[in-house]
């Protein structure tokens, strides 16, 4: 990923991602056990489900310490099945 995350964050820093996916009933679990992989701690993620119900967007915030961090974590949650989009 060429990204610029260096230049426009100062690590460590709170970043939020929005995950969209596919509705589920594993679906946040899934997204909160890739985050505890890479950065352990207690998260409270956020779900609303869209309007008809066929996908649920899912934001949690996770202190991050590096642009390489960033990246993987985008990796990791764009390689969750269900997962369509994440921001």
């Amino acid at each position: 990923m060429q990204t610029k995350f260096d230049e426009l964050l100062d690590f460590p820093c709170d970043f939020t991602f929005k995950v969209m996916g596919l509705t589920s009933p594993t679906l946040q679990d899934q997204i909160v056990s890739v985050v505890q992989q890479h950065a352990p701690g207690d998260y409270r993620p956020q779900q609303r489900p869209s309007s008809k119900g066929n996908y649920t967007s899912i934001s949690i915030s996770v202190v991050v310490t590096s642009k390489d961090h960033v990246e993987t974590l985008y990796r990791e949650l764009s390689a969750i099945d269900d997962v369509r989009y994440v921001l």
